[in-house]
């Protein structure tokens, strides 16, 4: 192993063994008012009066669509009619990647690994193929399977392509390039992407980073219990 593998397998088991720690940690600050939860992301509308002879300003947050797709079961399932009220970590991969891909999915799987106990019916990972052409729902199923996913509260999702595009570019407002969702069209994004349980966006992490997973992971704690409080 090579000095900078090894370093490399160093910080991936020291971030594996950090997300469960820090769901505790983030619980138990939770109590004393510490952390703060993370602020809302994307803006539709401004609107602005003036109220006392002072300027308010009320922003209406962008809210996500659904989206009809066909999880790794050969389900057909709706992201926010079938998922109402959970939180939803969202990434996109292709099977046959050679870059990116594998390691996105084994840093979601650190997610699954992180929230197994406690928050598994709160949360809801998503993994959109962005090649539906080639990655059917049997396809995915197998790749999911060599990353030990749990079927139930991790989804691998194919369908149209130009539905999942559309999602990426003007429902998560991922930075990727301008298209159609045509033949020629291609999506490739190493983010990870926060959706709370009103389908508002409330965080961005770049995928490849374990240090960014935690993060992540903290900000799910906080949603989850953002949640609670509101009841």
């Amino acid at each position: 192993m090579t000095k900078n593998n090894s370093k490399r397998y160093i910080i991936g088991i020291a971030v594996a063994l950090l997300l469960p720690l820090s769901v505790f940690y983030i619980t138990r600050k939770l109590a004393t008012g510490v952390v703060h939860l993370p602020k809302y992301y994307i803006s539709d509308k401004i609107d602005s009066q003036v109220v006392n002879g002072k300027m308010k300003y009320d922003t209406t947050f962008h809210k996500v669509a659904d989206l009809r797709l066909t999880n790794q079961l050969g389900q057909e399932i709706s992201l926010n009619k079938d998922l109402a009220g959970k939180i939803l970590v969202v990434d996109f991969i292709f099977t046959n990647c050679s870059g990116p891909c594998p390691k996105l999915t084994r840093n979601m799987a650190m997610l699954q690994k992180a929230f197994k106990k406690k928050l598994d019916t709160a949360v809801q990972l998503i993994t959109i193929t962005v090649d539906p052409a080639r990655d059917s729902f049997p396809v995915l199923r197998k790749y999911a399977e060599r990353y030990n996913v749990n079927h139930d509260y991790w989804w691998f999702l194919t369908g149209e392509k130009a539905a999942i595009y559309n999602y990426a570019r003007n429902e998560l407002y991922l930075s990727v390039q301008p298209g159609d969702g045509g033949v020629e069209d291609f999506v490739h994004t190493e983010k990870f992407v926060l959706l709370d349980q009103y389908r508002y966006i409330r965080g961005y992490y770049d995928g490849k980073e374990g240090a960014e997973m935690k993060r992540c992971s903290d900000d799910v704690v906080l949603l989850f219990y953002e949640n609670k409080k509101r009841k």
